[in-house]
């Protein structure tokens, strides 16, 4: 499971000379070669594009307008001619009567069912993406406002419901759950698409588009990231990063939105499929905050970030919600206390494989930390590290003693030593005497001899401390043990005493 997230996570987003300051991706600072951000791509732009030049559709046909603009009927059609057989004055009428076939919804459970009409449809879709990407073909604002409703027509839909509504369970685990793949993907994806070359377009004015891509819209994108099909929430998330990129009106509210989502999914539901690709536009937005951080910023790292480490299905989208959490630390280095704080108020009790994933991001957030803010958490965070020396779940043990591999970390404890190692030092010793995986017990002894090589004098100082604290220990509990033998005697005599006196009565 661990292993399967972390190969998940492992990507790099990818610069675009177009894309807006806010996103910054060529700064090396935003990367580390253990923890790569989020990746924003498009996901199958070359697919189409090259489906579209090699595809030879036969003729279309296309519905008759009707006057209530919904979704129409698949009956009662008339033939159209391609793009390329009518001159360019014509072609705007055309693109509207190829939106009203493109607004005809299918049922696409039934694969038997209007199979021409379905395949006259994508190969419609297809014409259209290659009529908005060609530059000759401007497209006014009329045609924008009929794109944006026949896309809203087909993509804004009642989601199936989820897995485990099915099963009628709520205790299976989001890990192990088969992905959903929505039947009609073949049409929805090219839908996607075309949604996505008009957003990137150059000729798209903002001022323009703004109308039809408004923050309703905005707002039903961000419903469907709760889509069971990794497909289509791969589509959503690059076209809603464009989105955020192009349009500077709507990136408060698109951050406010996404904040409503978190809240939701942290304190009701804990059920959300599209958290790790929010979290991936996350990481890209909190790469582009400007210096010094607003307020704002500072609140949703401590209300929605911080607060995602508490539900059970961590593991999700841990990779995505770590780099966000470092990104603000590399951001403001004076926030390391607070993430730590944040960290130790969720670590898990009883999941050693989440323990393992603290323990990881942890790590990462002490290597931008600095020496004040690490003082500020110094005795909470090395009582936490202790209890995790000594679990007996060998990957956490195993883990935290990894720790002093790192050698930002290592100049930390040794600059704050004469109070790290009296807290460390009795989890180290029982490690030694007691702990069962042999593993475990070398890393124990490895860093029990840097400890010696640091200070040898504090060393020994801690050692005959704790030699004490045992010896003392072991003479209470001598103590308690000698208490509960002359109570048992106390209660021995009582009790013979009262059979006496019974035996004497009868």
């Amino acid at each position: 499971m661990f292993n399967k997230i972390i190969k998940r996570g492992h990507r790099k987003i990818k610069a675009d000379a177009n894309e807006p300051a806010v996103f910054s991706y060529g700064s090396s600072a935003a990367y580390r070669s253990s923890h790569p951000g989020p990746n924003i791509n498009h996901a199958s732009r070359t697919t189409l594009a090259s489906s579209v030049a090699n595809s030879q559709p036969n003729p279309v046909v296309a519905p008759t307008p009707t006057p209530d603009r919904g979704p129409l009927s698949p009956s009662a059609v008339e033939t159209l001619p391609y793009f390329r057989d009518v001159s360019s004055s014509d072609r705007p009428a055309l693109f509207l009567r190829k939106l009203q076939l493109c607004s005809i919804i299918f049922d696409f459970s039934d694969t038997l069912k209007s199979v021409r009409e379905k395949e006259t449809k994508r190969q419609t879709l297809l014409e259209l993406v290659d009529y908005i990407q060609s530059s000759s073909n401007k497209i006014n604002e009329h045609i924008q406002d009929e794109l944006i409703r026949m896309i809203s027509i087909n993509i804004f839909r009642c989601l199936p419901p989820a897995s485990h509504e099915n099963t009628g369970s709520e205790n299976t685990d989001p890990e192990e759950e088969e992905p959903y793949l929505d039947p009609s993907w073949p049409h929805l994806q090219i839908v996607y698409e075309l949604l996505l070359r008009y957003v990137i377009s150059s000729d798209t004015d903002t001022k323009i588009a703004k109308r039809y891509i408004d923050h309703s819209f905005v707002l039903k994108l961000l419903d469907l990231f709760d889509s069971e099909d990794p497909r289509e929430r791969e589509y959503l998330k690059t076209i809603l990063h464009r989105i955020y990129g192009k349009f500077m009106v709507h990136r408060p509210f698109i951050r406010k939105a996404m904040n409503n989502i978190f809240y939701r999914f942290i304190f009701e539901t804990e059920r959300h499929s599209g958290v790790g690709e929010l979290l991936e536009i996350l990481g890209s937005i909190i790469n582009g905050f400007a210096l010094p951080m607003k307020e704002e910023h500072k609140l949703f790292l401590v209300r929605a970030l911080l607060p995602l480490h508490k539900p059970k299905a961590l593991a999700l989208y841990h990779q995505q919600l770590s780099y966000c959490i470092v990104q603000f630390v590399e951001k403001d280095y004076k926030l390391a206390d607070t993430v730590i704080k944040g960290l130790l108020k969720y670590w898990p009790l009883i999941n050693c494989q989440k323990e393992v994933l603290f323990l990881g991001e942890l790590e990462e957030v002490l290597e931008a930390t600095q020496s004040a803010e690490f003082q500020k958490c110094i005795v909470r965070l090395f009582r936490q590290i202790g209890r995790c020396l000594n679990s007996s779940h060998f990957q956490v043990a195993e883990r935290a003693l990894f720790l002093w591999n790192n050698d930002h970390i290592v100049s930390l404890i040794a600059q704050n030593r004469n109070m790290i190692f009296p807290i460390i030092f009795e989890s180290l010793e029982k490690n030694m005497q007691s702990h069962w995986n042999q593993a475990v017990h070398g890393l124990t002894a490895n860093v029990r001899k840097m400890f010696l090589e640091m200070d040898s004098e504090l060393f020994e100082e801690c050692q005959r401390r704790y030699l004490e604290k045992e010896a003392n220990a072991k003479q209470l509990e001598e103590q308690r043990e000698l208490i509960w033998k002359r109570l048992e005697a106390v209660n021995a005599a009582k009790s013979g005493a009262e059979e006496m006196e019974m035996i004497l009565v009868s």
